[in-house]
């Protein structure tokens, strides 16, 4: 007789210190107070093909960027197609566990070898053309009718490898060929919180792509600020959130947001058994990822650079527990179907709202202005900023 799994939650002590210690600064939402800021941004970072070439070159081709969570490519065996930076990459887990990533393309003649958007199992990446073959690891496994080349050197036929890191339940990757390996973007301190979120242990509930016509920039202002929340989700989750600052750390060049919700009260945070209820985290990984947790899920949104008005995002929802019984699956049926609902419907609407009213014209001559409520905005573009000088 088979025993259904209890939903697991998570309980203030199971954070890290950091976290702990962010969540009892949250104020009692009768003394959150906010300070009014004086904050602009032009309207061309959003809109020149000149800023966005140079992000390509100083951020996005130059420091770790986010590929995919750890749950999709979960066991030995996975692979799984990436294309969304311009780049074709293959993400593989090997037999001894470890991931790789590697270009997307033959040895041979250069032809695609893994297509689709779905994770694949296998021992062995087979190209399609003429069925060279490599293992899981890179290394070149068989060649068809090999004694007919007569100048083959196979040790220079395996796959090509980008610099690639597994840590904090994501696969990190640097997209230079030739860059130095240099990971310290994710420090310690971020991937502990990861660690405690459990990310690299979740499992893959569902994932979507939406692509869209804005700024990749515009696309993450709204996971950087509360001022929105009760406006723009007046109809859907804004009436579950209080309309207070956030208490905001920066952690290296990341930022950690964590905020209660309208239930939130300070006196009984060491009684709740998921802490997730009442306590919201959203973080942005510099550059482009956001984690924003709930009470039975977390989301994971990559957002990716396409053009300067062009962007693709991949929407991934991970929980806890795999869904193995009729209440756990109608309970996370109804989050998926809420979440792609509020992201896609409006958050996503909003950035392309955004951009296309900048194309106006409209606001040149006045820039884009910031309240003390979306200062979080101020501080992501201070550190692009940084990189991009």
């Amino acid at each position: 007789m088979s025993t259904e799994t209890p939903i697991r939650y998570q309980r203030l002590s199971d954070l890290t210190a950091s976290q702990i210690e962010a969540i009892r600064a949250i104020p009692a939402h009768d003394e959150a107070d906010c300070e009014a800021i004086r904050a602009t941004r032009p309207v061309a970072m959003f809109l020149d093909d000149e800023v966005f070439q140079r992000e390509q070159q100083r951020v996005f081709r130059r420091l770790p960027v986010a590929i995919t969570p750890s749950a999709m490519v979960p066991d030995t065996g996975s692979l799984l197609s990436h294309d969304a930076y311009g780049v074709p990459l293959i993400v593989s887990r090997d037999q001894h566990g470890k991931v790789h990533v590697f270009i997307n393309a033959c040895m041979h003649k250069g032809s695609t070898l893994v297509t689709g958007c779905e994770a694949q199992k296998g021992a062995r990446i087979t190209c399609p053309y003429h069925a060279w073959s490599w293992r899981l690891d890179g290394s070149l496994a068989g060649v068809a009718r090999g004694e007919t080349f007569d100048c083959l050197d196979k040790q220079k036929r395996n796959l090509v490898e980008l610099p690639s890191k597994e840590a904090g339940g994501i696969v990190w990757a640097i997209l230079d060929r030739d860059a130095e390996p240099d990971f310290s973007l994710l420090d310690d301190g971020i991937i502990a919180d990861l660690d405690a979120l459990q990310l690299g242990q979740q499992y893959l509930y569902g994932h979507k792509q939406f692509d869209l016509d804005s700024n990749w920039k515009q696309v993450i202002e709204p996971f950087l600020e509360g001022y929105h929340v009760q406006r723009l989700h007046a109809n859907s989750v804004g009436p579950l959130f209080a309309d207070v600052p956030t208490v905001v750390t920066r952690i290296g060049d990341h930022i950690r947001q964590v905020s209660g919700k309208v239930e939130f009260a300070p006196g009984g945070l060491d009684n709740e058994k998921n802490i997730h209820k009442t306590i919201t985290h959203a973080y942005l990984l510099f550059p482009n990822t956001v984690i924003i947790t709930s009470p039975y899920y977390m989301s994971v949104m990559i957002v990716i650079p396409m053009a300067a008005g062009k962007t693709r995002v991949m929407y991934h929802m991970l929980t806890l527990n795999k869904p193995d019984n009729p209440k756990s699956e109608a309970l996370y049926k109804t989050s998926y179907e809420t979440v792609l609902g509020v992201f896609g419907n409006e958050d996503f609407v909003a950035a392309e709202y955004c951009y296309k009213g900048l194309r106006t014209g409209a606001l040149d001559e006045v820039d884009v202005v910031y309240s003390g409520l979306e200062h979080c905005i101020l501080m992501q573009y201070e550190t692009l900023e940084k990189h991009m000088s």
